[in-house]
């Protein structure tokens, strides 16, 4: 593994049916990725997001981006990425995990950012922000 690719998995209490649905819909992302108050799908697979970021030493703004979001297989993997001189694009896969109501949720990512342990701590965040969101949108029906 070079620098710059993470991987990492994380089992949800949810049908895979049911998880690749949740992350096929790009209006669920604020709730699960930090900092993301808005994304609003438009053009096919390109995503409008909106972020409240706070800068050091610099008042706390919004920012809009692009970003996209793409079924490579339906079912089974999304890929996504967002513009930007890190380049930072991802993917996710879900599979069956050990029992009909469980799925096992990968993601790899790639990013030209060097903050290991960082990124490590960001997927890890998203992945059990995914596993909550899901597991409570599903419990809430």
């Amino acid at each position: 593994m070079h620098m710059g690719d993470y991987d990492t998995a994380i089992t949800v209490a949810v049908p895979p049916a049911t998880l690749f649905g949740y992350l096929a819909d790009v209006q669920n992302l604020p709730a699960y990725m930090p900092r993301l108050t808005s994304a609003r799908p438009h053009d096919g697979d390109k995503v409008t997001v909106t972020a409240h970021i706070e800068p050091p030493g610099e008042p706390e703004q919004d920012v809009k981006s692009e970003a996209w979001i793409r079924v490579l297989q339906e079912g089974t993997s999304l890929e996504w990425g967002a513009p930007g001189p890190h380049d930072y694009r991802g993917r996710l896969h879900v599979a069956a995990g050990d029992d009909p109501e469980h799925s096992r949720l990968s993601v790899e990512l790639h990013t030209e950012r060097v903050e290991g342990a960082q990124v490590d701590e960001g997927l890890t965040e998203a992945l059990e922000g995914i596993k909550a969101a899901v597991e409570a949108a599903e419990a809430g029906r």
